[in-house]
């Protein structure tokens, strides 16, 4: 029976457990030049110390107006690279892996001067009118993507993750509740993220595994479910994608934050969806704060990886506090300046 602790292996990405530090915005580049902080640095390395297999950084414009806001992280622009290494050679020398979410908030772009997206609706109420974009402009995007990730590659991230959910700009196209253009990527809504992933897998590594985040599921009216969900996921694992971090929501309110039913696991199931659908690896996200819910997560095969994201912002040994838990501590996996530390080992 494979456990929470078990390594991984999918191309040339080797973890020392199943693990996830899932993207989560900081909101914290105060001089609003996307560069990574000294906030970054600590918020990331003290997990890795923490005993985290795999960090994905939060999502990084890959345009200066697709952040959600002026205060988050991007990888537009080759001045950026510095600080990404910075970071992911002190997450490596902790012996965590580390990728970064590359993304566009399309339509959710909150301080964009002049928002866009596949089509001119507003998210909602206090968003602004986004500006359709045009061929041109399209075409523009995603070469922002395949040159964010060329940098991401130069930075020394192990991988990358393509954001795909939450109402994002790939979500917004895909999703007919955002995408009502009468031009090829209205006819075909999911043209525009294969042709994002395609431009990205052109310059990562033939072994570096792509990943993309997306969500399997629309809490709303007229919302899509699982089944298109199943069909586009299909079509990006052509295109090159090689596993699929599985949320729901965002073109409505994201599960989490007010889906049906969003307790512990809930969105386990969409995961164990696209999973067998596929025949495809796949990383189980939501609620998965709870040590026995995580490691049954993996113990039960539903998944290859879990992600915890709240528990690991309570907590940045929450990987060590789990083992301990769960039948104690590997003396190895306690870095020596914590020894003494009051742990439960084996």
């Amino acid at each position: 029976m494979t456990d929470l602790f078990a390594p991984y292996e999918l191309k040339a990405l080797t973890l020392k457990n199943r693990v996830v530090m899932p993207p989560m915005c900081q909101y914290a580049v105060e001089k609003q030049d996307g560069i990574p902080t000294d906030w970054h640095f600590v918020h990331y390395v003290s997990r890795a110390v923490g005993g985290t297999g795999f960090i994905i950084v939060e999502m990084s414009g890959v345009h200066p107006d697709g952040r959600i806001t002026n205060q988050d992280t991007g990888i537009w622009d080759d001045a950026q690279i510095p600080a990404y290494k910075q970071l992911t050679s002190a997450v490596h020398a902790h012996g965590a892996k580390i990728a970064i979410q590359l993304g566009h908030a399309g339509r959710k772009a909150v301080d964009a001067s002049s928002p866009v997206a596949p089509s001119a609706i507003p998210f909602g109420a206090g968003y602004a009118m986004p500006k359709a974009l045009s061929r041109e402009e399209i075409a523009e995007l995603i070469t922002a993507y395949r040159e964010a990730a060329r940098r991401a590659v130069e930075a020394g991230f192990d991988t990358v993750e393509l954001h795909g959910a939450h109402g994002y700009l790939i979500h917004q196209f895909h999703s007919p509740l955002s995408n009502v253009r009468s031009d090829e990527y209205g006819q075909d809504p999911i043209l525009f993220g294969e042709q994002v992933v395609e431009a990205v897998r052109e310059v990562l590594p033939a072994e570096m595994p792509l990943i993309m985040r997306v969500s399997a599921k629309e809490y709303v009216e007229g919302g899509y479910d699982e089944i298109y969900a199943l069909e586009f996921c299909r079509r990006y694992k052509e295109a090159g994608v090689d596993m699929f971090h599985v949320s729901s929501g965002g073109e409505g309110p994201i599960g989490s934050n007010g889906g049906p039913g969003a307790g512990p696991a809930y969105q386990v199931k969409l995961a164990e969806y696209i999973r067998s659908g596929l025949q495809v690896p796949v990383i189980a996200v939501g609620r998965l704060e709870s040590y026995e819910e995580a490691q049954a997560v993996i113990s039960e095969a539903k998944a290859e990886l879990v992600a915890v994201g709240r528990g690991m912002l309570s907590d940045p040994y929450w990987v060590l506090h789990a083992a301990e838990a769960l039948g104690g501590i590997d003396s190895a996996a306690v870095p020596k300046p914590y020894e003494r530390g009051i742990w439960k080992l084996k």
